[in-house]
């Protein structure tokens, strides 16, 4: 079984994980990661609830024809106190946190929100009922639009690794990049194919990450 983890286009907003849809770019990379997951046989779709991610799903089902299901466990991590601020709000107020952080030296949740095993055990625990799912009615290639923190720790924990570790997982996870796991049920074991491939976005620098804030300007 192939999972495929999209992660959703751009959002509108540069607010920390507020609940807004796709800006016009998001629409747009959601709409190449479509023409690219076409030719991949997708025969199954899930989104996280939110509301990027489903809108996301929605621009690829247009291409694969099959309407996403939702699940809350795929969520992106919970930021706690952090979320609705600004990067550089966050940097100021929470200064001593990310010094912490960046030693990668423990699991540190974020201020009144989750760590990575707490993100990991909920996708886990989603990405099994999506396998369940799938098995009984013979699908095999699965499409999954989640979140750039979520699908690191999700990475991170079926490898087994420190979960202090997973922002080592792409220093710049691209918006509507693939990152393809293989699944072996007779070993119950997930093997990953391949990480942030965003090929399709080539040709469309304004698309990449490093053009987020000029957005909203």
């Amino acid at each position: 079984m192939k999972l495929y983890f999209i992660r959703h286009g751009r959002q509108d907003s540069m607010l920390c994980n507020v609940d807004v849809g796709l800006s016009k770019e998001g629409h747009k990379q959601a709409d190449l990661a479509g023409k690219r997951l076409k030719g991949l046989g997708i025969d199954a779709l899930y989104t996280s609830d939110m509301a990027r991610a489903i809108e996301t799903g929605e621009e690829i089902s247009k291409h694969i024809d099959i309407k996403g299901k939702v699940l809350r466990g795929l969520r992106e991590t919970e930021f706690g106190d952090m979320e609705g601020l600004t990067d550089e709000e966050m940097k100021e107020k929470y200064k001593d946190f990310y010094i912490e952080r960046d030693k990668f030296l423990e699991d540190l949740s974020y201020p009144n929100g989750e760590n990575g095993r707490e993100c990991y055990d909920r996708m886990i625990k989603a990405v099994r009922q999506i396998i369940e799912e799938c098995e009984k009615d013979k699908k095999e290639n699965i499409a999954i639009v989640s979140h750039g923190g979520a699908i690191r720790c999700f990475l991170t924990g079926i490898l087994g690794m420190d979960f202090a570790r997973r922002l080592q997982f792409v220093k710049t996870m691209e918006n509507c990049s693939i990152t393809e796991i293989h699944y072996d049920k007779k070993w119950d074991r997930f093997y990953i194919e391949r990480v942030n491939d965003y090929s399709h976005l080539e040709g469309h620098k304004e698309l990449l990450r490093k053009h987020f804030k000029k957005t909203f300007l």
